[in-house]
């Protein structure tokens, strides 16, 4: 690859490519502030809808949408070209936006964040794919490591942003705001983006994109079963685990015979394809489905309310910031993307063990600083992935490859939040049971444990702390697998303009 001709960005100006790249981050920010900007609103959509058990799918159902047509819309702009797959992507998530914002019932909702997420997870697929014809290699791993600086920033503001805007404004404010951003951008892509006809004739692979789609959503429901069907080991669950084996049998076959397979099998040729993706997953599951159980850590274990146990958070967003910008401009410089992936999991370990000596009492300053440290190693390590598959593969299949990429990172983010939920219920069920005058613990919102007395304060607290502690060593082991695929990959480096 290091002899690989760079092809000339698709825009010559720098001006334009930065103009350009501003309306992408704005739709980036938009589409994956979805993701966690809805959480903290929850309880207020339930009081006027009641539904209660309905309510995890909210968030659910837009991930889910979101990660299962993320391979199709990154073949699409391979065979469409970028610039109308983009746009399309966000016209439906601004029409989606608009649904969220009229629903009418926890059924509507549910049905508008579908919608909605049919056009995130374009919006995700494609701003990577764009940034790819926008720069070239070393210039385009500064620029995918402020992409991915957005992914993470917006998952660490959502929460609080949030409830800021539900209650000043309503939670239907949450999506009316994406109306305006939506038009802005589709405004500036039409206007600055240029179309770059594809070489190819179209060929979609629609019956690879189906089933493509139906194994990610067997993974995502499963790891969903515990609170679905009651039980790992329930009719509903092993059905669910057929049909997604079934799924992805018959993908592999069919992608063996498609022309233009939705992820060409090919990619895995090179070992260093699957790495990523074990890394991307493991990326998401570290660096986004962390983010709630933080806030829930630091509330239960300290005391803090929900606004000063945020502040905490931007030691986290702040070391995120640093670590990616300070990667992207090494990796830039030097060509080299492998060792900010070791450092990066190998921070995230220690991190995750860290966390496991934290209990009631800990300085908050010690907090503080772990939350930082690990931020920064989430930074060094997001944009390599993305960054390693676009110089490894041809260009026809960049879309495909990058979609792939980000759609385990999200997967990987999904089956996380699932299964971290499943360890602190198992833990609270085991330590959790014994607390004098607290009826449900889970119940219990930060200002409710306020009003308790001291000793039970301390009791829960302490509970916790118990119930964390393997949900972190398991936090821990993820970034070890991580560390392992980094250490496996290829020392590449990437080429320099005009080489």
């Amino acid at each position: 690859m290091d002899m690989q001709t760079v092809p000339a960005p698709l825009v010559s100006s720098r001006a334009l490519r930065l103009t350009l790249f501003g309306f992408l981050m704005a739709a980036l920010f938009m589409a994956t502030l979805d993701n966690q900007i809805v959480s903290t609103a929850l309880p207020t959509i339930v009081g006027e809808f009641g539904q209660m058990e309905r309510f995890g799918w909210i968030g659910s159902s837009y991930l889910l949408a979101t990660c299962a047509v993320m391979p199709l819309y990154g073949k699409l702009g391979d065979l469409f070209g970028r610039k109308y797959v983009m746009i399309a992507a966000v016209t439906i998530f601004t029409l989606g936006s608009i649904a969220c914002g009229l629903a009418t019932s926890m059924n509507t909702l549910i049905a508008a964040r579908v919608f909605q997420g049919l056009g995130g997870g374009g919006i995700m697929v494609s701003i990577f794919s764009i940034n790819a014809d926008l720069f070239e290699p070393r210039e385009r791993a500064r620029y995918q490591s402020y992409s991915s600086l957005m992914l993470m920033a917006s998952g660490a503001i959502g929460p609080v942003l949030g409830g800021t805007m539900s209650d000043l404004f309503g939670w239907r404010s949450i999506f009316l705001i994406n109306i305006p951003v939506g038009v802005i951008v589709l405004a500036g892509l039409f206007v600055f983006l240029p179309y770059r006809r594809p070489t190819r004739q179209p060929r979609i692979d629609y019956a690879g994109a189906l089933l493509l789609a139906g194994a990610v959503t067997s993974i995502v429901l499963l790891a969903d079963a515990p609170e679905l069907f009651g039980s790992l080991l329930s009719t509903g669950s092993l059905s669910v685990l057929a049909a997604g084996l079934a799924c992805a049998v018959v993908w592999i076959f069919v992608e063996r015979r498609a022309p233009e397979p939705i992820v060409p099998l090919s990619l895995f040729a090179n070992p260093s394809f699957s790495l990523f993706l074990i890394i991307s997953l493991a990326s998401g599951a570290i660096g986004i489905g962390m983010v709630n159980y933080f806030a829930l850590f630091l509330q239960t274990t300290t005391g803090l309310s929900p606004s000063s146990a945020g502040l905490l958070f931007i030691m986290l967003t702040g070391g995120i910031v640093c670590g990616s910008l300070a990667s992207g401009r090494l990796i830039s410089i030097t060509g080299r993307y492998k060792p900010f992936s070791i450092a990066s999991a190998a921070m995230a370990v220690i991190a995750m063990l860290l966390f496991t000596q934290v209990h009631p009492g800990t300085s908050l300053l010690l907090i503080a600083a772990i939350m930082g440290f690990h931020g920064i190693g989430i930074g060094l390590g997001q944009q390599v992935p993305v960054t390693g598959v676009q110089n490894m593969v041809a260009r026809g299949d960049v879309g495909a490859a990058t979609g792939a990429i980000t759609l385990s990172r999200m997967g990987g983010a999904s089956i996380a939040i699932s299964l971290y939920g499943a360890t602190i219920a198992a833990g609270l069920a085991r330590h959790g049971g014994t607390v004098a005058g607290v009826d449900d613990m889970e119940k219990l919102t930060p200002a409710m444990l306020s009003a308790l007395p001291a000793p039970v304060q301390q009791a829960v607290a302490a509970s916790y702390t118990a119930a964390f502690h393997p949900l972190f060593l398991t936090a821990a082991g993820i970034a070890a697998i991580a560390l392992f695929a980094a250490i496996g990959l290829k020392a590449v480096r990437l080429p320099s303009a005009g080489s």
